[in-house]
Formats: C-alpha cells, structure tokens, sequence
C-alpha cells in the first residue's frame, strides 16, 4: 500500500487535512509521495516546507519529488533567476500568476502594491522595482532579502528533491516522461514540465506513471497514467490518493472512492 499526494502549492492547511485523511484510511506509517510542486500561489509555502521537512525528520516513509515550480524558487534563492526557458510567455517567477510573490511573503516579505517590470529584448519581464512594506526592493535587494530569511534547511530540501520514485509498479513524477524515451535517458526539464506530446499519448508505458503539474479539478487515470493535481494552487481541493492491491482509490471525508481508468 502506497500513498501520494499532488501539487501543494503552498496551501498548508489542506496539506495537513489530506495527512489526516491518509490517517483516517489506515495510512499512518505507510509509503508517501509527495509529487513536487510544495511551494508558490498559496498562502504558506514555508509552513508547507515546514512540515514536509518535520515529517522527513520524524523517520515518515515519505518520498519528496521536485516540482518545476520549487526548481524556480531554488534557483531564484542559489542564482536570483526569475526566468525559466520552459516558460514561453516571458512571465517572471514574482509575476503572481506564478506565485513566487507569495511564497516570498510566507517568509516575510510581504507586497505593498504590484511589481513594476520591464519587458527585455526576449519578451521576457525583468523586475524594476519590488514594492514591500519595508520600502521598494530592487531584484538583487530581494534576492539578498530572500536568503537571509529562508531557512538554510529550506534550501537544502529544495536543492536534493530527486526527480522520480518507482514503487510497487507505479513511476512516480511531477509532470511526466517522454514517451518512446528511456527512463535513464529522460531529462529534468520534461520530467518537471513535460505536456505536449506526453499528455495526449495513449501508449503504454510499462509502468502506470502518477503525476501531477497538469491542474484539473479533481483527480483522473487515464488508463497509462493518473494525474493526482486536483488545482490546490487555484483553491481547488488536495486530494490524497493510495494504490491498494493494483487498485487506486482517492480519499475524502467519506473514506475511499475507486479511480478508474476514464471510460
């Protein structure tokens, strides 16, 4: 019996009721899967940290995998990056439609207003002035504010996430894989971005590859793979899920509900 459970997104609250369900289901002790993407849009993506680290340090059987979005708040803290190259738009990390400004302010950094930005000559947002209630930052001020009040802990968690965990048959990853591809040959970049052309594939894969990255409103199996982001960074519900005798089941207040393959 495993469990997991999806993309986070900084919502502390519903991390600690689907922990309470998994409970509930019998599940304390158990196997866990935590599919990436811990931090950004919701309101505590330090206490989500927080907890994820204390479970880890408690000897849980829990498994952490990095999504794209705790790769972009790693490298803004190691490199002041605000950018990814998997991210057409030019949208910056601080963009709120990102929910790096959230993160931040769950460390204490809290916006007085918006970012004011700049688009470069790549069509890229490039931060000029980050208003705080402790005056207008620029990027490196923020950068510099950032690390003195992330925890060093907070940094090294983000820094050693694996990419992937297989157990029981199950592949688990944040976005997917590239179809046709080795395991040992795929890359970190569609293993925690991946959609076009893995999204719409039908084969079979060798293994049921649970993921998450791809927000939908509530759970689905495809029949190749099962998409466990339920949109907990859009408000939407964090849904536990566990893989019991070959057979997934969400988890809600009500106990079990079987997650077949669409029809």
């Amino acid at each position: 019996m495993i469990y997991a459970i999806g993309d986070i997104h900084g919502q502390r609250a519903m991390l600690d009721r689907a922990l309470v369900l998994i409970a509930a289901d019998g599940g304390a002790g158990k196997p866990v899967v935590f599919l990436g993407d811990y931090t950004d849009r919701g309101p505590d993506s330090r206490g989500v940290l927080d907890e994820l680290i204390k479970g880890r340090d408690a000897g849980f059987d829990w498994h952490l995998i990095k999504g794209n979005h705790d790769r972009m708040f790693e490298r803004f803290l190691e490199n002041g990056e605000t950018h990814d190259v998997a991210i057409k738009s030019g949208l910056s990390w601080l963009n709120p439609r990102l929910g790096g400004d959230k993160t931040l302010a769950s460390y204490g950094i809290i916006p007085e207003g918006p970012a004011a930005f700049i688009k470069d000559d790549a069509g890229r947002e490039v931060l000029v002035s980050y208003p705080t209630t402790d005056g207008d930052l620029t990027l490196q001020e923020l950068v510099g504010r950032a690390r003195d009040l992330v925890p060093q802990a907070h940094r090294q968690l983000l820094a050693t996430l694996p990419l992937i965990h297989a157990a029981e048959g199950q592949l688990f990853v944040h976005a997917g894989i590239r179809p046709g591809v080795a395991l040992a040959d795929q890359v970190e970049d569609d293993l925690i971005w991946i959609r076009d052309g893995w999204l719409d594939n039908t084969d079979d894969h060798g293994v049921m590859v649970v993921h998450g990255h791809t927000a939908l409103d509530a759970p689905e199996h495809f029949g190749n793979r099962i998409d466990l982001d339920g949109g907990a960074g859009y408000g939407r519900s964090l849904v536990p899920a566990v893989l019991d005798d070959g057979r997934w089941f969400t988890l809600d207040d009500n106990g079990r509900t079987p997650l077949r393959p669409m029809a």
